[in-house]
């Protein structure tokens, strides 16, 4: 399996994705907003895109459908759910369904609600795991819920899934938010060394060659993993001093995601 990652340079800091099998050139595309770029990268690899994959129904995910699609001919595929808010799906998508890309690979459905309630994750089946998690999971981050999402299955799909697949596992997320999400982290929890320690590295990056993380990585700069850290409790009972004495992971999670929107 090989995993083409595209930085879109616009105002959201988009990835977009090519996955493509190596014996057969196959390639499914994923959230191509910048059709242009994707069509092209796609040309230089000399790659067939087969399928078009929405994580999910916004507008900067699914905005290069239609180019991408009348140039390739390819089948659009998108949460079951997503039918009535994107266009021209072929194949709606349900947990545990296997996306196929030419004779190798293959990637698993994840049904991963939060950010919007229908909104798809891929786990490709190799192994070392890679995951596409759209605006799901960002490096260092997780998803707003502004627009038909809710925090509470947002925590669901944090600790339900994405917590319990294996540390080894490569994120690929749909933005490049990895120095802002870090500076959160640490605005959260100052004691955080590896945080800290990414911070500069992070500014510097060049989103074109970005920094690629692990859920290991994300299990210690993520603060929507850390919510057992002392210093995270303490720091959010500053800002919200009816916080239980001792909160369950979900509380926290949300008045995570509460002050995230604000900050």
């Amino acid at each position: 399996m090989i995993v083409e990652q595209i930085y879109t340079d616009n105002a959201y800091r988009n990835f977009n994705y090519l996955i493509a099998c190596p014996e057969t050139g196959e390639a499914l595309a994923v959230d191509p907003l910048a059709s242009d770029l994707v069509l092209a990268r796609a040309r230089d690899k000399g790659w067939t895109i087969t399928q078009v994959l929405n994580t999910h129904e916004h507008q900067d995910h699914t905005g290069g459908n239609d180019a991408v699609i009348a140039a390739t001919g390819a089948k659009l595929l998108a949460h079951r759910g997503a039918k009535d808010s994107i266009p021209g799906i072929d194949t709606g998508l349900a947990a545990g369904d296997v996306v196929k890309i030419g004779r190798t690979v293959e990637l698993e459905a994840l049904d991963t609600p939060g950010h919007t309630m229908s909104h798809i994750c891929l786990l490709s089946r190799t192994d070392r795991p890679a995951l596409i998690c759209g605006d799901t999971l960002f490096n260092a981050g997780a998803g707003n819920c502004h627009h038909g999402g809710h925090p509470e299955e947002l925590y669901d799909t944090f600790a339900g899934q994405l917590a319990r697949l294996p540390d080894e596992t490569v994120v690929y997320p749909g933005h490049d938010y990895i120095a802002n999400n870090i500076s959160f982290t640490l605005d959260r929890e100052p004691d955080n060394a590896k945080a800290r320690e990414m911070l500069s590295e992070a500014e510097a990056q060049d989103p074109h060659d970005p920094i690629v993380t692990t859920l290991a990585l994300e299990k210690e700069i993520n603060t929507f993993f850390r919510l057992h850290s002392p210093t995270v409790i303490a720091r959010l009972r500053e800002a919200f001093p009816d916080l239980p004495d001792a909160p369950t992971p979900k509380q926290v999670f949300v008045k995570l995601r509460a002050l995230r929107n604000e900050w």
